[in-house]
């Protein structure tokens, strides 16, 4: 797409262009409208349009006057058309000394305007292609302008003269992902050039490459690479391809092939395949590469693991079960692959397990920032680039928030406890329970079992038992209460399930004690 400028004082002009004609059919998009010369100047340095309309006429800066300053002073110059309501001879030729590429008159007939894009369609197409370094093309920028945008035949015929490759011929657009762990890392350009030259013994010397970013790397390859690689097949040809980038670049590759097209102007459609494979980047297996044609039809998993899953693995976090956090983390990381996870929902998945160890550590008074790994969790997308590294850090994370949290619940425990064993002194007599106590004081409840049981030699249950057992003995020396009575009265909610215990635990039911204290026996 090539974007253009409106430029003109009437707001009713500016709209009325826009919706003249459907410029997306002719490889335009308006990017930005202005409604004099002065907003213009601003506005093509800031939005690089490579079209500018503009009216002749106009308050603070005219349109001759915004052409001047352009071609004179700017960093960016875009082609010029310019409307204008008056047909003046003066205006032309000035407009003309600029090299302004059409002079349309008011109203604008949709007809002409469209003769005169599509005519300077391709001027901006051998503007895209010929940008040279003394005599020598820039690759790299033709190639990119070849994936992204559509071009006349003529245009691509001049993409093929200037990069010497046949231009009715099978490609497949590759893309290279170096896995090395660095954001801002050295550029892998001149090891790939070198490798990719070496190894198609320079039968195609002037296969392009094009930088994208976070270490990744384009290629298109002709279909001929399995008999130039000397390999059975195609497939083949790919995992030889990524196993000589591997021992050349010292790093881990994943090659994200794109469909094969049968003409150098239908790339494109590779391209876009080949990015749109980035979306299964974490279901490959050991192979490391994904062909667009294999993933066709596999719909991807843009939801969050199962609740039970997530909040096991907190629990076994706070717990610092090490075995059993290991185990569910690699069910997680499993899920990611056999379910076909989307990059965003595996996204979501570590985020919102960052969230609950994050509140787990801010119940017991922590600073999740004293986590040395936090930081290269919340950034792992610019970094971890596969499955099997995303695992390892996540897993080195999870290790490091299980140590932190059981150091916070024993340095807050000491404390605690005391406060917890004075609230059960206070409160045996109601329904009460271990579960419900941590909740109450922001704990584990396997902890806090094994804190209680640490602290004073016995059970929470076996100390509450005893509690409740020593008033209902004070209640039957002291009162007439029934049974039943003296159950509720202590915390049981059963009254043969508190005979059950009284008498495991006094060698005597509740009678044959009361019988006892009165003498009865």
């Amino acid at each position: 797409m090539y974007k253009v400028l409106l430029v003109d004082d009437e707001i009713f002009v500016r709209k009325g262009l826009i919706s003249l004609m459907d410029w997306s059919s002719m490889q335009y998009e308006i990017c930005g409208e202005a409604e004099n010369g002065q907003q213009a100047i601003a506005m093509i340095e800031q939005l690089k349009p490579d079209l500018v309309i503009v009216d002749i006429r106009m308050p603070i800066l005219d349109g001759l006057g915004l052409i001047k300053h352009v071609k004179e002073e700017g960093s960016h110059r875009p082609l010029f058309i310019i409307v204008s309501g008056y047909h003046d001879f003066a205006y032309a030729q000035q407009a003309l000394r600029y090299n302004v590429s059409d002079y349309i008159l008011k109203p604008v007939d949709e007809d002409e305007l469209r003769a005169t894009l599509k005519k300077l369609a391709s001027t901006l197409d051998k503007n895209r292609i010929t940008t040279f370094t003394g005599e020598k093309p820039l690759a790299e920028s033709i190639i990119e302008t070849l994936l992204q945008t559509e071009h006349s035949d003529e245009a691509v015929e001049q993409i093929a003269t200037v990069l010497n490759i046949p231009a009715a011929s099978p490609y497949r657009y590759v893309l290279i992902e170096v896995q090395d762990l660095q954001v801002d890392g050295p550029s892998y350009l001149p090891k790939l050039q070198t490798l990719i030259a070496e190894r198609f013994n320079n039968q195609f010397p002037a296969l392009p490459i094009n930088v994208r970013g976070y270490s990744q790397y384009g290629l298109l390859i002709p279909q001929s690479l399995a008999s130039i690689i000397q390999a059975k097949n195609e497939q083949e040809a790919y995992m030889e391809l990524r196993s000589m980038l591997e021992e050349g670049l010292n790093a881990s590759v994943s090659l994200y092939v794109g469909v094969q097209v049968n003409h150098l102007k239908e790339s494109t459609l590779s391209y876009t395949a080949a990015v749109e494979s980035l979306n299964y980047k974490f279901t490959i297996g050991g192979s490391g590469i994904i062909f667009a044609d294999d993933i066709q039809g596999q719909a991807l998993y843009y939801f969050d693991v199962d609740e039970e899953l997530h909040s096991k693995l907190i629990d076994q976090i706070e717990e610092n079960r090490c075995e059993a956090y290991e185990e569910t983390v690699a069910l997680i990381f499993e899920q990611f692959q056999h379910k076909r996870f989307a990059p965003s929902a595996v996204a979501n998945t570590i985020t919102r397990s960052l969230i609950g160890i994050i509140n787990s550590i801010r119940k017991l008074d922590g600073n999740e920032e004293e986590l040395e790994l936090l930081s290269e969790l919340l950034d792992w997308q610019q970094k971890y680039r596969n499955l099997q590294q995303l695992q390892h850090i996540y897993m080195q994370f999870v290790q490091e928030a299980a140590a932190y949290i059981a150091r916070k619940r024993g340095e807050q425990g000491k404390g605690s406890i005391e406060k917890i064993k004075k609230y059960i002194d206070t409160h045996y007599t109601e329904n009460i329970n271990l579960k419900s106590i941590a909740a109450k004081f922001f704990m584990n409840s396997v902890y806090l079992g094994q804190l209680f049981r640490k602290t004073y030699g016995l059970y929470f249950n076996e100390y509450l038992l005893s509690l409740r057992v020593e008033e209902a003995k004070r209640l039957l020396r002291q009162t007439d209460m029934r049974m039943y009575e003296v159950a509720d009265k202590v915390g049981f909610q059963n009254a043969d399930y508190f005979v059950t215990q009284f008498e495991k635990l006094e060698k005597m039911t509740p009678t044959d004690y009361r019988n006892k204290m009165l003498g009865k026996n």
